[in-house]
């Protein structure tokens, strides 16, 4: 029992003076200092990664306005031209071009001059057993979502 304390406190004082060796504090200095730039990197990387993104995401906001700046210039464009004069001068001033003849219709004969609008309360797709196609086609997609058969074809 004696000789096998005695074996493990050499081998403690073995390992004890390879630890105190320059080459495994050499080797352990090496490893710490890759291990920093590795770090360092990685930061880098991912700061550099966010710039990226913020990059990228103010490029595509200065597009768009751009696209706006454009839209706007088009814009004023056609306000400044002569048909959009004309058209604003007769929407709200009720003017006209020279030459042209204004002609008022009371509302009783422009009416009486339309064609006569179904009721649709009285007459039913369903109550008369025809349907418009874009029935036929909402009941077929219908049936076959739900694996019916198609009987009304």
């Amino acid at each position: 029992m004696i000789t096998k304390i005695k074996q493990n406190l050499i081998e403690i004082y073995n390992r004890r003076s390879q630890l105190r060796d320059i080459r495994v504090l050499g080797l352990g200095l090496f490893l710490l200092v890759v291990i920093l730039i590795s770090w360092s990197g990685v930061k880098t990387i991912q700061s550099n990664y966010a710039l990226q993104k913020q990059i990228a995401q103010l490029t595509q906001e200065n597009e768009v306005q751009q696209l706006q700046n454009d839209n706007l210039s088009l814009q004023n464009e056609y306000l400044n031209t002569n048909q959009y004069l004309e058209l604003s001068a007769r929407q709200n001033f009720g003017l006209g071009a020279p030459g042209e003849t204004e002609l008022l219709v009371s509302k009783n004969v422009a009416l009486a001059q339309l064609a006569p609008i179904p009721d649709l309360t009285t007459t039913s797709s369903s109550a008369s057993g025809h349907q418009s196609r874009y029935e036929k086609n909402y009941h077929a997609w219908i049936n076959f979502f739900l694996h019916r058969q198609n009987a009304t074809d």
